[in-house]
């Protein structure tokens, strides 16, 4: 009888910037990606490395790149929600917040 194992691997990488061993030209490409997100006002670029055996197809990458980043929508939401949540308190209860000096 044989016995069947399947094997896979999926290594998933992202990047904000060229690393220690980056070409020149790779180098180049990231400092003026640098300056277009300042320039544009607040946009971060990044790369994603996306390496799945076996092959799927790259539609199936999109859409799992696409809910990750709905996941990650809804949890900059939430925290925001928190942060603007907590505001408010501070400004209502602003005695809450206030440093007590230890005896």
């Amino acid at each position: 009888m044989k016995v069947y194992k399947p094997e896979w691997q999926c290594t998933f990488s992202v990047n904000e910037g060229a690393d220690n061993s980056a070409t020149w030209k790779e180098r180049i490409a990231w400092r003026l990606r640098a300056m277009a997100d300042r320039l544009e006002g607040g946009g971060r670029t990044l790369t994603i490395d996306c390496r799945v055996s076996p092959s799927v197809s790259r539609d199936e990458v999109d859409t799992c790149l696409g809910k990750g980043f709905e996941v990650t929508q809804q949890l900059l939401t939430q925290l925001a929600h928190q942060q603007a949540c907590e505001d408010v308190l501070r400004d209502a209860k602003s005695e809450l917040y206030e440093q007590h000096p230890s005896p």
